[in-house]
């Protein structure tokens, strides 16, 4: 429950703070924090020197818990009592003091630093990680400065500049990496991140999420912290089933597709947004989170279906006559082998023509393309990440005391697989559990002292892509093949 303010005044005394003995008044009212009672004044003069302490506390050791530190000392009521002032309704000692002590980022590094942290994660996209570098960067320099000797806020010839934000729309088919871009980005830059599913967003007062619902999950990324959360990444997945359902005007309204865009405008360029601390609907009654949108970086995502026959379509109407036909005529008569036709560049036309307004476009400037996965593609996404699935599966069977093997045919047979099925680098779990089942239910060992163990003959697997392709076919059982190989 939230602490409780008391009176000044009471049938047994006046109630006194346990820190300075100072007596409750209107000026310095006295909170009632977990039993023991604290005035404002010592909430706030000991605010900074809490900070230090933490920090240092941290700093000296990164694991050590502020909670078992402080105890119940000042120092540590003085966590729970800080909360409070702040209206912040959290007593919970070591959450607060975990949010005072998380950096929020102390250096941002550089596009080329930023870059080679996605090659790690994500396959391919060479193009797309590139703009998201460069545009993260920015966005992030832009918040927290630049010494004054690279051109920061000190330099009094730009102190009255200032920078805008770009936020970025990823355009690219199912699988392809978006949502784990911005994870990467979120991840690597420290700071909090949510998703968000453009397909449960309304208008306000109609059935669904209103679009505060968005700052919401960033809020609980951030443990409620406003100011940390102020500085976050919100990815809006799935941004293209808001487009507009067609291009003349209704006499329905469309409270899912165009009433969602104009709502989202202001929060996406920056305003202060007021957001319900239960989520749901708005209510007059109720108290509200008030959130400033003007540093969030907002990365919104979708496969846009259809889009690039508009694109080519604009791009054959500006080119017509006998120009095209003329140069690939030329190009035959030289024997030069033809030019490989190159992915559509997107415009603003373009994304207006599939149904999004030319507001919301606007607040959109930072657009990247990302590539369809190619068989080679897929088969780096199995073997080469971090954290890959190979990997994961090959530690899920170690933990049955079975070695895993995945021999390279093995591998190329779940890329074309991934190909075949349209469903890039997503669909690859999908495939593989498939794929497992069985073998994880005749292999699975029991953790009781009496209970089974795994079959002798399946202490060691060798995947081959003979063996991949029947299970797969639905011509064999994988169980079965590998204990009698």
């Amino acid at each position: 429950m939230p602490p409780r303010k008391t009176s000044s005044a009471s049938g047994s005394g006046t109630r006194r703070c346990e820190f300075c003995n100072s007596p409750s008044s209107a000026k310095n009212p006295v909170f009632e924090i977990q039993g023991q009672d604290v005035c404002a004044n010592c909430v706030r003069e000991n605010e900074e020197q809490l900070a230090e302490m933490l920090v240092s506390l941290r700093a000296d050791d990164p694991t050590a818990a502020p909670d078992d530190a402080f105890g119940s000392t000042p120092m540590g009521m003085a966590v729970d009592a800080l909360v409070a002032v702040r209206g912040g309704g959290r007593s919970e000692r070591a959450r607060a003091a975990a949010a005072a002590t998380r950096p929020a980022v102390r250096a941002v590094p550089s596009p080329k630093e930023i870059k080679a942290v996605l090659d790690q994660y994500v396959i391919g996209q060479e193009r797309a990680k590139r703009v998201l570098s460069v545009a993260v960067h920015s966005h992030y320099k832009r918040i927290f400065g630049a010494p004054a000797a690279t051109g920061g806020a000190a330099d009094p010839e730009f102190a009255d500049v200032e920078l805008e934000k770009s936020n970025i729309l990823l355009v690219g088919p199912t699988g392809s990496g978006k949502t784990l871009l911005a994870r990467t980005l979120a991840r690597l830059l420290d700071v909090p991140f949510a998703i968000a599913d453009a397909t449960t967003l309304t208008e306000a007062g109609y059935v669904g999420e209103d679009v505060e619902n968005i700052l919401l999950n960033l809020l609980q990324a951030a443990d409620m912290n406003v100011k940390r959360a102020e500085k976050g990444i919100v990815f809006v997945d799935e941004i293209d089933k808001i487009a507009r359902k067609t291009g003349n005007v209704s006499i329905t309204r469309d409270v899912s597709g165009e009433g969602v865009q104009q709502a989202l405008l202001k929060i996406v360029e920056g305003t202060l947004a007021r957001v319900p601390p239960a989520g749901g609907r708005k209510h007059p009654e109720q108290k509200y989170i008030e959130i400033q949108t003007k540093d969030i970086l907002f990365i919104c995502g979708g496969a846009f279906v259809g889009l690039d026959k508009i694109a080519e379509r604009r791009s054959r109407d500006r080119h017509f006559g006998f120009a095209e036909g003329a140069a690939a005529a030329a190009a035959a008569d030289s024997g030069e082998p033809a030019a490989a036709p190159r992915a559509p560049r997107f415009e603003t036309e373009d994304f207006i023509e599939f149904g999004l307004i030319p507001e919301f476009v606007g607040r959109l400037p930072v657009v990247t393309t990302l590539d369809e996965l190619t068989e080679d593609d897929l088969v780096r996404v199995l073997t080469e990440p971090k954290n890959s699935l190979v990997k994961q599966y090959r530690k899920l069977f170690r933990l049955e005391g079975i070695d895993l093997a995945f021999e390279p045919d093995a591998v190329r047979e779940l890329a074309k697989e991934a190909v075949a099925r349209k469903t890039g680098a997503r669909g690859l779990r999908a495939i593989l559990e498939e794929l497992m089942t069985d073998l994880m239910f005749e292999v699975g060992a029991s953790t009781k002292p009496d209970g089974p163990a795994a079959p002798a003959s399946l202490r060691s697997l060798r995947l081959t892509g003979e063996l991949v392709r029947a299970r797969l076919d639905g011509r064999a059982d994988l169980a079965a093949s590998l204990s009698q190989s």
